[in-house]
């Protein structure tokens, strides 16, 4: 569980840094990888970091 989590990771601030370098040079597919980064985020770090810390607190 603590592997997948910092791949997640890993893979969520990459795609967002990612994404907002390729924004600011007006590259191609800066929409895509932005977006590609929020669903890592949110669909999959947060819930798992979280179900992770409430497991962890009891």
């Amino acid at each position: 569980m603590k592997t997948t989590l910092n791949i997640l990771g890993f893979l969520a601030t990459f795609m967002l840094s990612t994404g907002i370098m390729f924004k600011i040079f007006h590259w191609p597919y800066a929409g895509i990888i932005l977006f590609s980064g929020f669903i890592i985020l949110n669909l999959g770090f947060l819930p798992i970091y979280f179900f992770r810390r409430k497991t962890e607190l009891k």
